[in-house]
């Protein structure tokens, strides 16, 4: 990574970055696999990672806990029914939350 890539990418944590980048590059977080879609597996990962499962198997979800959350999550943002999120689902999941612009940021 380069000094110019390492500032693209704090610049997207800016309180002045405009909503569709930072939607675009929360994607691209929770797109584990690059496959531009947010399937069981990156959901699976983005759960475990927030609730400290990847590094503490005590504080791994239960898989009927993980199931049903996953379930819940596609339930609500997806639209087509395939059972993964692409980037219009995900950014019209995004529209519904008014403090995501100002939660995805990093103050100095």
């Amino acid at each position: 990574m380069t000094f110019e890539d390492f500032l693209d990418m704090m610049s997207v944590f800016s309180d002045n970055a405009p909503k569709s980048v930072k939607v675009e590059y929360a994607f691209r977080i929770y797109d584990f696999d690059n496959d531009d879609t947010l399937s069981n597996s990156d959901l699976t990962e983005v759960i475990n990672r927030l609730t400290g499962g990847n590094d503490d198997e005590r504080l791994k979800l239960p898989k009927e806990d993980m199931e049903m959350l996953i379930n819940n999550i596609y339930q609500e943002a997806d639209l087509d029914d395939d059972d993964m999120l692409s980037f219009a689902e995900f950014e019209h999941v995004i529209s519904k939350a008014p403090d995501f612009v100002t939660s995805f940021r990093i103050r100095l």
